[in-house]
């Protein structure tokens, strides 16, 4: 029978974190040895002996550091796993792989110290407590006008204008240009028969404006400048000149705003020929108010839940989680410093070590939200499949002008998918949190509208 390491010590520092500590002895040591030796025997071909033939010292003078590596490891396992046992944890409790904190020969034993970081306890009770009050603004009929002339602007046709009209804002100037930075045409400043809706501020700050006045047929010289922040920096903060040519000027056509057109914007759908204006009116009126409830959500109650949930969610943190985080804390930091900063950090160890130390309530706070989350998710079986992360990355590459299939590879390749569904968990939580309390607040509110009315009675 194998020694087993002696002397073994376990205890829960907290609830979130333990300790265990034992020794292993050389006969421990050298009974694992043995172990290892077997296995690299049964598989070691060498030339001029058979297979599992090989004399042990050979082995052990061919294979002497990775026997003792693998010995050593099989020691601390036995220890690690001795003292799961007597802590009473369930395996699939402890995050992550312990940290030897100790490692000490001495006398022919190694004494030994493993941390092991558990998953916390954590009591939802207080959670309910900590949604804010939520008060939507209420849509007025300006609004839900406003939206209709908007929807019938977005959907009204182009219409040609008479060679008398003058370009105002909001028309469509067709027309050909051509840029020169001292005198020299630049890539990019040219294009023929474009349709350029004016105040709708695609082009530099100061061309469309030039503009207004202009009819079918006039040609200009614009004098512009490009702003210092352009994003093409060999034109950025340059004085240019564009010769412009109006081709032809057009209008939207503005449809009126009646139970046709609603027929023409609802299209098929489920009322059918029985759609008219006051079928299009709620559901626009349904719209903005949800677009007013998201605004809410996002701007004020999200970031007030999170403060409540950390000041009244408390529990053990894992510290070896704590500090991982704090190691990606500080490597974005790092990444994100100038040259200068960067150097002076490097090369002053016990800076690096403050800077980083710097990170730690951040990141206890960020681990405590992600157990938060973690917990709620579980109980109301709110889940993100990595279709649903990939989507999401697709269409915010598209919408930031970047590579869907590119960015995604990056995703994958980081290992960062992870990080994106923890993000869309905690907002799908923190909605599900203040939805639950509206609709709570309008069964309320309409248990009590019934219950005035039945007492009327």
């Amino acid at each position: 029978m194998d020694s087993q390491p002696s002397n073994i010590q376990a205890h829960k520092i907290n609830t979130a974190n333990a300790s265990i500590n034992g020794t292993i002895f050389a006969k421990t040591l050298e009974q694992k040895q043995e172990g290892v030796i077997k296995k690299i025997s049964k598989s070691l071909k060498l030339d001029g002996f058979r297979k599992g033939k090989v004399p042990k010292q050979l082995i052990l003078s061919r294979y002497k550091d990775q026997i003792e590596q693998d010995s050593r490891q099989e020691a601390v396992q036995d220890l690690l796993q001795a003292g799961v046992k007597d802590l009473e944890v369930i395996p699939g409790d402890i995050l992550g792989n312990p940290s030897i904190i100790k490692f000490e020969e001495k006398d022919g034993a190694i004494d030994v110290e493993l941390r092991l970081s558990l998953r916390p306890d954590i009591d939802l009770q207080k959670v309910e407590s900590c949604v804010p009050d939520i008060k939507i603004p209420a849509i007025s009929q300006k609004k839900i006008d406003d939206r209709l002339k908007e929807i019938a602007k977005n959907r009204a046709p182009l219409g040609e204008m008479a060679e008398t009209h003058t370009i105002q804002k909001d028309d469509v100037a067709t027309i050909d240009f051509e840029g020169f930075i001292e005198g020299v045409a630049f890539d990019g400043g040219k294009a023929e028969n474009y349709n350029l809706t004016i105040g709708s501020n695609q082009f530099i700050p100061g061309f469309e404006d030039s503009l207004l006045g202009m009819k079918k047929g006039e040609e200009k010289t614009i004098k512009v400048t490009f702003p210092k922040d352009y994003q093409t920096t060999n034109l950025a903060g340059k004085d240019a000149e564009f010769k412009v040519k109006i081709h032809k000027v057009s209008q939207k056509q503005l449809p009126k705003i009646d139970d046709a057109f609603a027929k023409s914007v609802l299209g098929e759908n489920i009322l059918g020929d029985n759609a008219n204006l006051e079928t299009l009116k709620n559901d626009v009126k349904t719209q903005l108010e949800l677009e007013a409830k998201t605004e809410v959500y996002n701007k004020e109650l999200k970031d007030k839940l999170l403060m409540a949930l950390i000041k009244e969610i408390v529990f053990d943190l894992p510290e070896q989680i704590v500090e991982q985080e704090m190691d990606i804390l500080f490597r974005n930091a790092l990444n994100a410093m100038t040259k200068e900063e960067f150097e002076s950090i490097k090369n002053d160890e016990q800076k690096a070590r403050k800077k980083r130390e710097s990170f730690k309530v951040e990141a206890q706070k960020s681990v405590q939200v992600t157990f938060i989350m973690d917990a709620l998710a579980k109980k109301h079986n709110i889940t993100i499949s990595d279709n649903e992360a990939l989507q999401t990355i697709y269409y915010e590459s598209m919408l930031t002008g970047q590579d869907p299939k590119n960015m995604i590879e990056y995703y994958k390749s980081n290992n960062l998918l992870p990080v994106v569904k923890m993000a869309m968990i905690e907002d799908r939580v923190l909605n599900f949190l203040l939805d639950s309390k509206l609709d709570n607040a309008k069964k309320e509110s309409q248990q009590s509208q019934a219950e005035s009315k039945q007492n009327s009675k």
